[in-house]
């Protein structure tokens, strides 16, 4: 499949263009087309612009409130639940996020159980958000039915994905990001988008034979086995049952009932690194700690040993100054409709 080269200015913009067009609030959609343009240049690009024509989709068909009236209930000094009223994921994770900053830096430590939200792309964005406050942060996302769980033969739970942050004085933060099946479903739509193939241990098809061929894959495997299965499990016990929310094959799926408002629960606990020592130790240990695995001698085949989130990072870095590469399928769908927008506003 053919590619161009985007710079992100322009992405972010054609992003905005089209969720404007569905009515999303501009500042919203300026939150969401940042975290999806966040995914691209990190190389994620299953939580990236791919995206788009499916959350227009969505909110076309009254699945995503575009005007969306957070509130927050105080559950206690470290604790609250952000109701994302059914707006669009990326921001509701955003605001709950600054939340529980606030919270860990007045009381130490802050946990927000969000309820009544949607898809909200790379936990990776929000983990740097907070890294950017220097606090730590843990996020957890349920998702709809689409593993298949350690010894069966139909899909349970979602790919639950987990991520962590940790500050640095000097460094880059170490940010660890990563769905509890062997990939995210979005990979498998990404390499369908691209007519690759894909590795035999990340899909299944409805015999629960494992396939190489994207289009096959109806069901996704845990990462690890029983290890990936018990840490899907844990993700949505602390943010499905943990809120009250619906959990496992409950849960409104993301392809399909598109009219129906997933109503997805997410759980943000942040920490200052400051509660049990100094925070600046805090900070200089994680550098050292990077510095030193930096240090570790690499096995045959690799250059050298890296910090989760690391290889991402120094992809941004090149992508941010020499453009995006995305699918010429994807870029045309986004300039058409952006230019029909503006040749409709007129």
């Amino acid at each position: 499949m053919p590619e161009v080269i985007v710079q992100k200015g322009e992405l972010k913009d054609l992003v905005v263009q089209k969720l404007t067009a569905a009515d999303v609030i501009e500042e919203h959609a300026r939150v969401v087309a940042d975290v999806l343009v966040h995914a691209d240049l990190r190389g994620i690009h299953s939580h990236g612009v791919l995206r788009t024509e499916h959350y227009v989709k969505r909110l076309n068909e009254g699945g995503m409130n575009p005007m969306p009236a957070f509130t927050i209930e105080q559950k206690g000094m470290s604790a609250a639940l952000f109701n994302g009223d059914n707006g669009m994921g990326h921001v509701v994770v955003k605001e709950a996020m600054d939340h529980a900053i606030e919270l860990s830096k007045e009381n130490g430590i802050g946990i927000v159980g969000i309820v009544n939200s949607s898809h909200c792309g790379a936990l990776s964005y929000f983990a740097e958000q907070a890294a950017a406050e220097e606090t730590i942060s843990m996020i957890m996302t349920q998702t709809d039915s689409a593993v298949v769980p350690f010894g069966g033969s139909e899909p349970y739970f979602g790919t639950n994905p987990i991520a962590y942050g940790f500050p640095a004085k000097e460094q880059k933060p170490i940010i660890l990001d990563m769905a509890t099946s062997n990939v995210a479903l979005g990979k498998i739509l990404h390499a369908r988008e691209q007519g690759t193939s894909i590795p035999d241990n990340w899909g299944v098809d409805d015999n629960g034979k494992q396939v190489t061929d994207p289009n096959l894959v109806k069901h996704l495997l845990p990462v690890g086995g029983p290890k990936g299965y018990g840490l899907a499990l844990t993700v949505d016990v602390m943010t499905g049952i943990l809120t009250g929310s619906a959990f496992g094959p409950n849960i409104t799926t993301m392809y399909g009932d598109y009219g129906k408002n997933r109503r997805l629960a997410h759980v943000i606990i942040t920490i200052d690194p400051g509660l049990f020592i100094d925070k600046e130790q805090f900070l200089s240990n994680i550098d050292q700690m990077i510095n030193e695995l930096h240090e570790v001698k690499p096995a045959e085949g690799f250059s050298a040993v890296m910090v989760p989130g690391e290889p991402e990072q120094l992809k941004e870095e090149v992508r941010s100054n020499e453009g995006i590469p995305v699918s010429q399928s994807i870029y045309d769908y986004l300039k058409l409709d952006s230019t029909s927008v503006l040749k409709n506003s007129n």
